[in-house]
């Protein structure tokens, strides 16, 4: 078994010739991972210095989650423990439903409701925002922007992890060594949404090198990849940790290869420790309890059965009393040279800390500097988003051309003024559903890669939620003004230059309010429930609009149904501008026409129950429910972060 074990420690699935990391020869991996030529590139950004290297121990960890209504709670986590020393790669092994990503969440401080029990730091009782500047969580799907490049990606990293203070050169000077240690240097003029699995996953870890970590927490970083993008990645990390960094990742059932590259290796079932010590101690582990790892067998392999009860119950139990739920370092080579607690507190003594800007903030840079970058990355997204940007204007502007066409010259024609009131109420329509179901459909995309960067310390909440506003100002002002200058001009309304900007002013609060309620449902619902959602609640705010039913006519008890909805204040933001302010009798165009019931705009209003003279009323309601639906979105969202931890 031992020369098996030797064996698959040797240059099984190397990285390419030619390829940056430098990790695996023809030597064991061990001996080259030690060797002092693995700075060939004097990697500048890698080196950390002893005295910034962190020892993590835990104790008693207990997680719990809630059923549902009535239904009580379940124990994920049941009272473990565990030592995660500096330096060291780690990997927390188990079958699906094991708790490896549960308890990942919670050292790395991602989950943090439900969680009871002792995460220590150097000794000292984790202090969540301080150990958050030293540490990194990257998810176990390549949460990237697919539309911007690596080097672009890497930027916007660098400008928003770095401190201001630092010299653009020097960013750059990083961000070109990480891309040449991690063997994305040729590939840095490729989109993220165009690289290999094994590409994105290393340029996932390349983002959060820019800040020089010295916790790394991994949620599975070899799903998906074949096996040498596996021992890429891998070898990757173990070179990271040797460098003075403590990388902890999740790991399903990695092949022998695989296993003998990790340092430490904590297994789970059920929310139980069954081992916690080296890769190397596995075997000895499992010969000592007397369950013995067959000749010519991964041990991981068989740890794994084991957890999962193939050879009986009574076996995981074992497994578990030997362990002490984590707390025995029996099986930790060297063990003698750990450190206690005491020891760890006074080789690490207390440091104030004080980010570059002299301020407690999570975040490394300014509120406005944040918002500028965001900013100009949202901008240089919309720029190449064919959903976005370019269908939404050619959206805009054939449905403009088409309701002209239907509607062809009804704004003149005293006959056809209740075909007109039709075109107000599709226009009304047109700008709460394009807006509203866009956001509905596309910002849920965005919530991964905001849950990801926010707790990641990039930025915060009211940087991305400004950013996000201001990006779509431009665009949404665009389709609305061509959207309505076609309209305007096919259906002849008239050709007078206030009542023109009424008009596009209603059509723009309508259509930030429609956008508005997008971010609501889309930072509270899935793409699936949204798209629900959104249309369901349309229809009751089209009714109170007063389309099909006179607003007069509605009864009582739900009137108060006609003050909440915006459409009503949209439309009749509409009829004030197109036929308030006195405007003259129209001429009547159709032939043999005896009788123009709706030439005189006064009788129409009357019929439709609306006042022309409301306008700068629905002006200030509308306002009032855009100031409502966007403070409103912000809270949303930011309760939607806060439920996922």
């Amino acid at each position: 078994m031992e020369v098996l074990m030797h064996e698959a420690s040797n240059g099984q699935g190397m990285n390419p010739a030619g390829s940056p990391i430098h990790v695996v020869e023809k030597e064991p991996i061990k001996h080259k991972l030690e060797s002092k030529e693995i700075n060939s590139e004097t990697v500048r950004f890698m080196k950390t210095d002893t005295v910034d290297t962190i020892d993590i121990m835990f104790e008693n960890i207990t997680y719990t989650v809630s059923l549902g209504c009535r239904k009580g709670r379940k124990e994920i986590l049941h009272g473990i423990g565990g030592r995660l020393p500096a330096k060291q790669l780690i990997a927390l092994m188990g079958p699906s439903g094991a708790g490896k990503s549960t308890l990942l969440d919670v050292l790395s401080g991602y989950r943090i409701t439900g969680v009871n029990g002792n995460v220590y730091i150097n000794g000292r009782l984790r202090q969540m925002n301080s150990f958050r500047k030293c540490s990194a969580y990257i998810t176990q799907d390549d949460r990237l922007e697919p539309l911007l490049t690596v080097i672009e990606s890497m930027r916007v990293a660098a400008d928003l992890k770095l401190p201001t203070k630092i010299p653009q050169y020097e960013k750059e000077t990083i961000i070109e060594e990480i891309l040449t240690t991690l063997g994305l240097y040729e590939h840095m003029n490729t989109r993220a949404g165009r690289l290999s699995g094994g590409q994105k996953k290393r340029l996932s870890i390349a983002l959060e090198l820019v800040n020089n970590p010295t916790v790394m927490f991994l949620d599975e970083p070899t799903t998906g990849l074949d096996s040498s993008s596996c021992m890429q990645v891998v070898n990757l990390l173990k070179l990271l940790a040797r460098q003075g960094r403590t990388i902890v990742c999740t790991i399903h059932q990695p092949s022998a290869s695989l296993f003998q590259l990790f340092d430490l290796v904590y297994v789970l079932a059920k929310g139980e420790c069954l081992y916690h010590g080296t890769t190397s101690q596995l075997i000895p582990y499992l010969k000592d309890i007397k369950l013995p790892c067959p000749m010519y067998h991964n041990p991981a392999d068989y740890v794994i059965e084991l957890a999962c009860g193939e050879y009986g119950e009574d076996k995981v139990s074992l497994l578990i009393s030997g362990t002490e739920k984590g707390r025995s370092l029996k099986w930790f080579e060297n063990r003698n040279d750990l450190l206690d607690g005491k020891a760890l507190r006074a080789l690490h003594p207390l440091k104030k800390n004080v980010d570059a800007n002299g301020s407690s903030s999570l975040q490394a840079t300014s509120l406005m500097h944040q918002i500028r970058i965001l900013v100009a990355r949202g901008f240089l997204m919309c720029k190449r988003d064919t959903t976005l940007t370019h269908l939404r204007i050619i959206v805009n502007v054939s449905v403009g051309f088409m309701l002209g066409s239907v509607f062809l010259e009804t704004g003149m024609d005293g006959a056809r003024v209740l075909e007109n009131y039709n075109l107000l109420f599709s226009v009304l329509i047109h700008h709460m559903m394009t807006t509203m179901m866009l956001t509905v459909v596309t910002f849920p995309m965005q919530m991964n890669i905001l849950l990801k960067e926010h707790f990641n310390r990039w930025y915060s909440l009211k940087a991305f939620y400004t950013a996000l506003t201001v990006v779509d100002l431009p665009i949404t002002i665009f389709c609305c003004l061509t959207f309505t200058i076609i309209v305007y001009l096919i259906t002849s309304q008239p050709l007078e230059i206030y009542r023109f900007l009424m008009f596009f002013f209603i059509s723009l609060l309508v259509a930030f309010i429609s956008q508005g309620t997008g971010l609501m449902i889309g930072a509270v619902f899935n793409v699936i429930n949204g798209t629900f959602i959104g249309p369901t609640l349309s229809v009751p705010l089209m009714m109170f609009a007063g389309f099909g039913v006179s607003l007069r006519d509605i009864p009582s008890y739900l009137r108060w149904g006609t003050y909440v909805s915006f459409l009503r204040y949209g439309l009749e933001g509409y009829i004030g501008s197109i036929y308030g302010m006195d405007r003259p009798v129209l001429p009547c165009k159709q032939k043999n026409n005896l009788y123009c019931h709706y030439r005189y705009p006064a009788k129409f209003l009357s019929d439709i129950a609306m006042d022309a003279e409301q306008f700068w009323n629905d002006v200030i309601a509308l306002v009032a429910i855009l100031v409502l639906t966007r403070v409103a979105a912000y809270l949303f969202l930011k309760w939607k972060i806060a439920s996922v931890r």
